[in-house]
């Protein structure tokens, strides 16, 4: 996980980032308005206070405020009609859908879910990739750090060990789940953290 320098110094130091595949260089260089809007939506982003006390429901207030971020800067949500044909045979391969597609970058955010959804996230991008439908994939989750802070405020049994955080993801990602596909990660740091 090398070329660090490619990640502005404001961004790391309010995000634990790591790549695979030379993410960093493919975004950077080959889609340079989509890696523009993530370090554009990474740095407006602040970890409220106000946003961790409130229950989370299907997807949580975090997720929602990045995705719509997203949204704003015409990311979609982005399901792919995929199908393998053999000979004559036809085979529908579904695959999940992204939260966040533009230009052939895929995007997941994944602020407190199950932590298999890693597997489904980086197995998808994989799939995605080598059915030439994506050139990368992000994931945006949080550091494991912000547990003492989870535990702080009351809330620590909502965010537990099984949750997405980025020690449930770096494993995955150095073992290889996400296949040949170029991907990147940021953790949001305590240093995304604002008492409101």
């Amino acid at each position: 996980m090398t070329n660090q320098a490619l990640i502005p110094d404001d961004i790391a130091a309010r995000y634990e980032v790591h790549q695979w595949r030379n993410g960093f260089a493919i975004l950077s260089a080959a889609h340079p308005d989509e890696w523009r809007d993530i370090l554009a939506v990474l740095r407006e982003f602040a970890l409220l206070r106000s946003d961790v006390l409130k229950p989370g429901g299907a997807k949580g207030l975090i997720s929602r405020k990045l995705d719509s971020h997203f949204t704003r800067l015409g990311w979609a949500e982005k399901a792919f009609d995929t199908r393998i044909v053999v000979d004559k045979s036809e085979f529908v391969a579904p695959t999940h859908k992204v939260d966040c597609y533009k230009n052939r970058v895929a995007l997941e955010v994944e602020w407190n879910n199950k932590d298999p959804f890693f597997d489904r996230d980086l197995n998808n991008f994989r799939l995605l990739f080598e059915l030439r439908a994506i050139d990368a994939g992000v994931i945006i989750t949080r550091c494991t750090e912000l547990q003492r802070i989870f535990n702080q405020l009351g809330r620590g049994a909502s965010f537990g060990n099984s949750t997405t955080h980025m020690a449930k993801l770096l494993p995955r990602l150095d073992g290889g789940s996400g296949g040949g596909c170029p991907v990147v990660v940021f953790g949001i740091r305590g240093a995304c953290y604002v008492e409101d």
